[in-house]
């Protein structure tokens, strides 16, 4: 029978875990957790809301922290789960020296009227000790390190770069309130240490329930690494690797590892590419129409009048075009670029949460091997001892016999002897043993292997009978610890599952929303930059409007009263000439036609008319030559 089809699947998102008593499994449910939960892990129940700013996003969907809990671990506990939607703001990064010989950045967090000062490692160490308090939860990310290659550029200075302090200030606080929102982390009274500025980290690092942390989560209670009354069994469970296979794998977790493996190749890959090329022209983009603008609004010194005016006003457009593609850059890095990267690290977060629930499976399945061989090794053990029981038997009934045979036999002369009594001594000689007095008196066999077995026996002091009781006990001890950390690896791989699928369930909630945020904000970034680089232009075509015509250009004919066919006859004929005009010494010859094409077209098919086209039987792109009301010839 499958220890685990005796558990129920719980939600720890939807109820409070279950205490439970001792590991033995006389006395335990299956169902109920080994050990009880931290009181920090009260849940605090969320509902989704509809209204949220656009990203960088604060958190995950924004969430109002509707106040169900009635007791509070700290102040900052209460702000939190006040039922008001508090946002944790990073207000500024300064640098400062404060207990360290090099200067460093700190920022300074707010949440409501409290302020603290963290620096980037401290950060760093609040997910960590999160990530392993919390081994079945996915804690969001931070920002990356720097890299070899920022160091190597910038040296000195890389430390100190605006742009990377400006990003790492939106994405830490995009951290804290996701940590913030989450129904559990939210929970947690380290992260509200985290906040108050009156508590030292230092001081949190080395206090409980951090310091209690063990070396190796996975020989300690999934739901509470920390639990200082959990079983001994737990040092019993093996611990395997990552990349061990399974017997039965849960079709479960294998289609959400590719999903999550499909989701990170996708995201890390194509995507951010695209988007890095993108990013990148629009910067281009950008600069050149900041060049543009700067010699447009030069050259517009060199002329005077309405033109001046003109070349002036489309630099000032291009200027406003450069302005609102920087918005749009800057746009497209907060609220697309960052946040694409900050869900390829929640891949990578995701796969290293299904890695320790595929270990905690396979500390089952193989706690569950480890004691079928022991059980195993009872039998054999015990088999062993039923023979040996009736070997002894059979000697002693064998010596009975001998003791009670007839007590002489007479001689050839007539004489009686005694019998001489059959001793040990007979094959072999007797060899002290640990304790000569319980040593029982045994007949060994006469073959060169039983003799070499009982002189190494006596070589190395063991009493084989004791050496195999004293096995079997020891063997019972070990089936009894393996039954005990059975059960507990089946409950832990219960609760894993439960609370792993949970949270990613929640996570898909989130995920959804963002992804729907990133695109909304990106069509309003495009829209906003349309409309300004819109009304930049158009103010721009009025000030050229403004510019007078050229002077050899005809009048626009007035739209209200339509013109004659002599009107657009001259209007043509004009047209034309004054194109001749402009080259002195050119004859000019027109000819002009009042019938209209349609008439003329049908003249010119007539045989009546015209007999002689009609007999040149002229090609269509001729006659339309013909047909036309006007024919200039330019000399």
């Amino acid at each position: 029978m499958n220890a685990l089809d005796d558990f129920e699947d719980e939600n720890p998102f939807e109820q409070e875990a279950i205490p439970s008593e001792t590991s033995s499994t006389s006395q335990v449910a299956i169902y109920e957790a080994p050990s009880p939960p931290r009181p920090s892990r009260q849940l605090s129940p969320t509902t989704s809301n509809p209204s949220r700013l656009p990203f960088p996003s604060p958190g995950s969907h924004r969430q109002p922290n509707i106040n169900y809990k009635t007791d509070f671990c700290c102040a900052t506990d209460r702000v939190l789960h006040s039922g008001e939607d508090v946002e944790i703001l990073i207000i500024d990064a300064q640098k400062t020296t404060v207990n360290s010989n090099s200067p460093y950045i700190t920022y300074v967090i707010r949440t409501g009227n409290a302020e603290a000062r963290h620096r980037y490692s401290e950060f760093e160490s609040l997910r960590e000790n999160l990530s392993r308090l919390y081994p079945t939860l996915i804690v969001p990310p931070i920002p990356s390190k720097q890299t070899i290659g920022d160091y190597a550029v910038k040296q000195g200075k890389a430390k100190e770069d605006a742009t990377l302090i400006a990003k790492r200030k939106r994405l830490l606080q995009t951290f804290l309130n996701r940590v913030a929102r989450h129904p559990i982390l939210s929970n947690e009274h380290v992260f509200h240490r985290f906040l108050d500025g009156e508590v030292s980290w230092t001081e949190v690092l080395n206090s409980p329930p951090i310091s209690l942390l063990p070396k190796n989560i996975l020989k300690a209670p999934s739901h509470n690494p920390t639990d200082q009354n959990a079983s001994p069994a737990y040092a019993a469970l093996p611990n395997p690797s990552a990349a061990h296979p399974l017997r039965r794998p849960d079709q479960r977790f294998l289609d959400s590892e590719a999903f999550t493996i499909k989701f990170a190749n996708h995201v890390s890959g194509p995507m951010e590419k695209v988007t890095r090329r993108v990013v990148k022209r629009w910067s281009d983009y950008a600069q050149d129409h900041a060049d543009l603008g700067a010699a447009l609004n030069g050259f517009s010194l060199n002329e005077s009048g309405e033109l001046s005016g003109a070349i002036e006003k489309t630099g000032q457009a291009i200027d406003a075009t450069y302005m609102s593609t920087t918005k749009l850059l800057q746009d497209l890095e907060q609220n697309w670029a960052e946040p694409l990267h900050e869900y390829s690290q929640f891949a990578s977060i995701i796969k290293k949460l299904l890695a320790y629930r595929h270990q905690k499976h396979v500390q089952y399945e193989m706690t569950q091997d480890a004691l079928e061989n022991k059980r195993e090794q009872l039998e054999d053990l015990e088999k062993s001892e039923r023979e040996a029981r009736r070997l002894e038997e059979a000697l002693n009934k064998g010596r009975l016999n001998g003791i009670t045979s007839p007590p002489s036999n007479p001689t050839s002369d007539g004489e009686e002897t005694s019998p001489e009594p059959v001793t040990p001594s007979s094959s072999l000689p007797a060899h002290p043993g640990p304790n000569p007095a319980r040593r029982r008196t045994r007949v060994p066999g006469t073959g060169l292997l039983n003799a070499l077995s009982y002189t190494l026996h006596g070589m190395m002091d063991v009493d084989p009978e004791t050496a195999r009781r004293n096995g079997i006990t020891k063997t019972r001890e070990n089936i009894s610890q393996l039954e005990d950390a059975l059960h507990l690896a089946a409950q832990d791989l219960k609760y894993s599952s439960s609370t792993i699928q949970a949270d990613l369930d929640r996570f898909q909630r989130q995920k959804v929303a963002d992804l729907r945020e990133m695109a909304i904000s990106m069509a309003r970034s495009h829209r906003d930059w349309c409309k300004k680089n819109l009304e930049a232009w158009e103010e721009a075509k009025r000030e050229i409007e403004k510019i007078p015509e050229h002077p050899n250009k005809a009048p626009a004919p007035d739209e209200a009263t339509p013109a004659s066919p002599s009107a657009r006859r001259n209007s043509q004929r004009s047209y034309w000439i004054n194109i001749a005009r402009e080259f002195p010494g050119t004859t000019v010859w027109v000819i002009v036609f009042d019938t209209p094409y349609e008439v003329g077209h049908a003249l010119v098919h007539s045989p009546f008319k015209f007999p002689i086209l009609t007999k040149l039987d002229l090609p269509p792109r001729c006659v339309q030559l013909v047909c036309r009301p006007v024919c200039l010839a330019v000399n």
